[in-house]
């Protein structure tokens, strides 16, 4: 049976999908893009701040349903410039100290709302 987790820590589906999914102790998260809950925008500044604030935004989705960023299991990051893998990188290795998850990284055409980052996460339980 599959669970519909929703927050308003965490921007609200931009389309049709859900923030994210449970089953079968598996929580599915949609891709988050940089946008600030609070005020439904983008965040100013380059890819270091977009991607924290995506980490926050994943975060807040992983504390609604349970989880903890210990419990992610697979990561794909999106990129609109492969150039800022670097700095994305960086910023994404705070939140996964040890113990880091099974990863792809992607540069794409373009991203939702021109966001320079895009992350969907995997975690179990």
């Amino acid at each position: 049976m599959k669970k519909v987790i929703v927050t308003s820590n965490a921007p609200g589906a931009i389309g049709p999908y859900s923030q994210a999914i449970e089953a079968n102790g598996m929580l599915f998260i949609s891709g988050q893009v940089p946008i600030n809950p609070a005020t439904g925008k983008l965040v100013e500044g380059g890819i270091t701040e977009q991607t924290e604030q995506v980490m926050k935004n994943i975060g807040a989705i992983l504390e609604a349903a349970g989880y903890t960023y210990a419990n992610v299991i697979k990561s794909t990051c999106l990129l609109s410039d492969m150039a800022d893998f670097a700095a994305m990188n960086a910023v994404y290795g705070k939140y996964y100290p040890t113990e880091s998850p099974a990863r792809a990284a992607y540069a794409v055409k373009g991203l939702p709302l021109g966001a320079l980052v895009e992350i969907e996460t995997i975690a179990a339980k």
